[in-house]
């Protein structure tokens, strides 16, 4: 119970500090790495099965806005079955951490 206070308090703080990375980490990897891959690359055997895209690529990254992402996560995609909604199984300051999340893991583009 503890902990999960802190994760919401850490949440609603906001800023980029360690203990929020760390928190958003561990969303991350509790919810999002079995078909995403730590690395947001889909390079897992459910990421492959289910053609997910790529969240490094700098073209994914660009087409899609912060509401996009954030609609996804809470409601799940239309367009996949495998992405389930989230709103009931995380709070809206999560869901806006992990899209903030997925943002840093755009891939540096070529100078």
């Amino acid at each position: 119970m503890m902990k999960q206070l802190v994760l919401v308090l850490v949440l609603s703080l906001g800023g980029a500090t360690g203990a929020h990375a760390d928190a958003v980490a561990d969303v991350w990897k509790a919810k999002c790495t079995v078909c995403h891959g730590g690395d947001g690359k889909a390079q897992t055997k459910m990421g492959q099965k289910e053609s997910i895209g790529d969240m490094s690529r700098p073209a994914w990254q660009q087409s899609r806005t912060d509401a996009d992402i954030r609609k996804v996560i809470a409601d799940g995609d239309p367009r996949n079955s495998k992405m389930k909604p989230f709103k009931d199984k995380l709070t809206p300051a999560q869901i806006d951490a992990l899209v903030g999340y997925i943002r840093t893991m755009k891939a540096p583009t070529a100078p």
